[in-house]
């Protein structure tokens, strides 16, 4: 049995979940406790070769839904078994900016691929593995389309191949995030991700707190 504690961070592009997981990160670091920050895809020296393949190469104009789907996962994959579980095991916090959730929305509900497949799939990936608690970030369509091109005006030279699709794209993302989070509502907590960046970090909080006696402290 696992002694750490596995939270997610899950939302749409602009939704400001990778900042909270390193505001979270530093409290709960303040507090004594050991942990671990991850991103998706990557976290691993042969994740972050996927993640380059998957979202800036200027090559992966042609990659394909299910192409997507089995890289999503062989990165995971890789993490999984590399990193978060060792984590785990040696008691630590671990935070992964996106995990599984990720790939049923975006490659599910978005690349509209097979929901069964897709379950098929993560179950390989992860095995056992899987989160204890999901921070679900929501935002409006419009305060995320207008951080996104605020992101990219930032980074002029670095595409991202995942953050140029449509509207219509994040439109079904979101539902597929709706539809998750009303399936597993004890695993899943839906935050409004709209606020200051001090509110939303005051929110997560509340949430993840009750959950820290599990890990203890060093």
């Amino acid at each position: 049995m696992r002694k750490g504690l596995f939270i997610t961070f899950e939302g749409s592009e602009g939704c400001g979940k990778s900042t909270q997981v390193e505001l979270l990160a530093r409290r709960l670091r303040s507090l004594g406790h050991r942990v671990r920050t991850l991103r998706e895809p990557g976290g691993t020296p042969i994740g972050e070769e996927i993640r380059h393949t998957l979202k800036h190469s200027h090559q992966n104009h042609a990659m394909t839904a299910e192409a997507e789907l089995l890289l999503m996962n062989a990165s995971r994959a890789q993490l999984v078994r590399e990193v978060i579980r060792p984590a785990l095991d040696a008691g630590e916090i671990v935070l992964s900016d996106r995990f599984y959730d990720s790939t049923t929305a975006y490659q599910g509900y978005g690349r509209e691929l097979d929901l069964q497949m897709i379950k098929t799939v993560i179950d390989v990936a992860v095995g056992e593995t899987r989160p204890d608690l999901t921070l679900f970030l929501t935002v409006s369509p419009e305060i995320s389309e207008m951080r996104r091109a605020m992101r990219q005006s930032t980074l002029p030279f670095m595409r991202d191949r995942i953050e140029e699709a449509d509207k219509k794209f994040f439109e079904r993302v979101i539902k597929g995030y709706e539809a998750i989070a009303a399936s597993e509502k004890r695993r899943v907590r839906v935050l409004d991700g709209s606020g200051s960046t001090e509110n939303v970090c005051t929110k997560i909080w509340e949430v993840v707190e009750p959950a820290l006696p599990k890990v203890g402290r060093w």
